[in-house]
């Protein structure tokens, strides 16, 4: 067992328990989020002691020269004295549109009170009270969507998605932060082939990815295959056959892997649809997002069917 001092009270930490969830069994006020060192907002300072290295990955060099450390990755080996990080730059937002895209998929659009810089397909932070902060996508293009676009799935007991799809009205304001991620297109080779994967909300970072693609006159061919269980989870089939019957090079198919029946969606999950119609995937430039062990077993099986790891792009959503 090791001891944590933060903010000059002294904590205990299990053997096998991160630092975050010490500090949040104990009462410790401090923000957090996706649990799985993506969002960085539980981002603490070393004083004294020392970390593994695995709760510094993803960090920038100079955050790690300077201490910082992610308090969800971190397993402490001896005591530890920490710091509170600088806080994350937020900024307010305000919300002016609020869609329902299916019955479990709201799509909500917020204008930043400044300048937004962002790749279509990087992922924001959103912040509620008590240091609760959540992940979403971000599914607009800069050159064609003026607000910031985003689609929050309603989470069983989910305490942001259903603040989100309850309570948030228009005119709210709230705050992020961001943007991070580097799943988002690449112009360079505009005739390489492009396969999309996404399940559930994994779509709106694609829905993003895919526009942004044509937007900036990529030639190659382009297949999304977006998967769900439920009719529920399958959203945007309209919007996104139009750009299929717009433009020769977009392939889209719907999947539900359930029972349940509807026309014009085939049976069957995603990525093995995916695979067994595309076959070899040499060549291919991969990008895969939604639910953690879709986008695990997702990446082995591209890169087994010929794709170049340094060519499979990825965004794994984690319930917090």
């Amino acid at each position: 067992m090791a001891t944590i001092e933060y903010k000059g009270q002294l904590y205990s930490c299990e053997k096998n328990e991160s630092v975050l969830d010490a500090l949040l069994r104990q009462d410790a006020e401090l923000s957090y989020g996706c649990r799985a060192g993506a969002c960085q907002a539980c981002m603490l300072k070393l004083e004294e002691g020392a970390v593994p290295e695995q709760a510094q990955r993803g960090l920038k060099d100079t955050q790690k020269s300077e201490g910082y450390f992610l308090a969800c990755s971190c397993y402490p080996e001896q005591d530890i004295k920490l710091d509170s990080a600088d806080e994350l730059a937020t900024q307010p937002s305000k919300v002016v549109a609020i869609e329902m895209l299916s019955d479990e998929v709201t799509g909500l659009s917020l204008t930043p009170a400044e300048a937004f810089e962002y790749r279509p397909g990087q992922f924001i932070n959103i912040h509620k009270a008590e240091g609760v902060v959540r992940s979403y996508s971000l599914a607009s293009v800069p050159a064609l969507d003026e607000p910031l676009q985003l689609h929050v799935r309603r989470i069983e007991k989910g305490v942001v998605s259903g603040w989100i799809h309850d309570q948030l009205k228009l005119d709210d304001e709230i705050e992020i932060d961001g943007p991070y991620g580097e799943c988002f297109y690449m112009p360079g080779d505009q005739q390489q082939p492009i396969l999309m994967i996404g399940s559930g909300t994994g779509l709106a970072p694609l829905y993003g990815i895919l526009r942004d693609a044509l937007q900036q006159g990529h030639k190659g061919d382009i297949h999304l295959y977006h998967g769900s269980r439920e009719p529920a989870g399958l959203y945007l089939q309209d919007e996104l056959k139009a750009l299929a019957a717009k433009h020769d090079n977009v392939h889209y198919l719907a999947a539900l892997s359930s029972e349940a029946q509807l026309d014009g969606v085939a049976h069957g999950r995603a990525l093995d649809l995916a695979l067994q119609q595309l076959g070899n995937l040499k060549g291919y430039r991969v990008y895969l997002c939604g639910n953690e062990s879709m986008v695990q077993q997702a990446k082995k099986r591209t890169f087994l069917a010929g794709a170049n790891m340094k060519d499979i792009l990825a965004d794994p959503f984690t319930v917090s």
